[in-house]
């Protein structure tokens, strides 16, 4: 199928907590495809999608969706039915991995390692962390991004205020041990690993505003790593990727203890495609241009059998 016949459906903002980060990859995305010369339709999701994919006659979606509503298999599951391509994990998957709980479920059971830890439920609120966790713990809410309603809980006092925060989100929260160290992110793109990039937030912390704001987070690209431990976080996040079953794009998001050892905190099945966005970055090391990288993850989206991509093989402007 060539460029010019493809009617790409960018579906981007929609109504969960990431709507705002969202909106900035969704356009993004829409005007790298137009610098291939794509025919970009973009989409703000709504209750109306499905007459909006038919109306405009849409032959494939771009899903730059956060959150709920979008990340977490619901929309894939609309695209299956309508017979519609589109980019990144299938159903399950996405469903999987953006409920932290489950991801952790299957994570251990494929033998990988996490942090220690336990989901609660709400509304009712332990009055203690499991006690051979110890103190700091990190509270988080199951499915929701950008670090929203994420505490680090250092003592008794600030527990139920940081789980009260993390159920504004949802029904269910994870409690693990928080793991000192070094954060590092590898992002995958079907048989590509790309080197990992190591995130240095002010105070240790990275959060929505050292994510999106002002904040002075670095990011070294490549990681400084020994060769080792870039041995041992690209075979576990091509485990854990598979082990999840994903699709296309994704990233895989690594505490590293001062002792060496990395374990592995969650898979974004949707990462980030703004101008800070860890994706973008870790594929231009892999010599992959920002408009390299969403070519390429659309044509995962095409290939029928939606096998492995590697950037060698794309065509520009034709499918894969």
């Amino acid at each position: 199928m060539r460029a010019t016949s493809l009617r790409v459906g960018v579906l981007m903002g929609g109504s969960s907590a990431e709507r705002d980060i969202s909106l900035k990859t969704g356009h993004s995305i829409c005007e790298s495809l137009r610098r291939r010369r794509y025919t970009v339709v973009p989409i703000d999701v709504d209750v109306s999608l499905p007459q909006q994919l038919r109306a405009k006659k849409i032959s494939v979606a771009f899903v730059a969706l956060h959150g709920l509503g979008g990340e977490d298999g619901t929309v894939q599951g609309l695209l299956e039915t309508m017979n519609i391509p589109y980019t990144g994990s299938g159903v399950s998957a996405s469903a999987v991995c953006m409920d932290k709980g489950l991801t952790r479920v299957v994570l251990q059971a494929a033998g990988l390692p996490v942090p220690a830890g336990r989901t609660v439920q709400a509304p009712e609120i332990p009055s203690r962390p499991p006690s051979q966790l110890g103190w700091p713990v990190v509270v988080k809410p199951c499915t929701e991004g950008s670090s929203f309603g994420v505490s680090i809980v250092k003592k008794s006092t600030e527990w139920k205020r940081a789980v009260k925060k993390a159920f504004r989100y949802g029904h269910q929260a994870v409690v693990e041990k928080y793991i000192p160290g070094r954060e590092v992110a590898v992002g995958m793109l079907g048989d590509i690993t790309f080197p990992g990039v190591e995130i240095i937030a002010p105070g240790g912390f990275y959060d929505f505003k050292a994510k999106y704001g002002k904040a002075a987070t670095r990011y070294l690209c490549p990681a400084p790593l020994t060769a080792r431990l870039q041995r041992v976080l690209r075979e576990l996040s091509e485990q854990a990727y598979f082990a999840l079953g994903c699709r296309g794009a994704a990233r895989v998001d690594f505490r590293i203890h001062p002792n060496g050892r990395p374990y592995v905190l969650e898979l974004n099945t949707i990462p980030g495609m703004t101008g800070r966005s860890l994706l973008p970055m870790a594929a231009a090391q892999h010599g992959m241009t920002y408009d390299d990288l969403v070519e390429a993850m659309l044509h995962a989206a095409l290939s029928k059998e939606r096998p492995a991509v590697s950037h060698m093989t794309i065509k520009r402007g034709t499918q894969s």
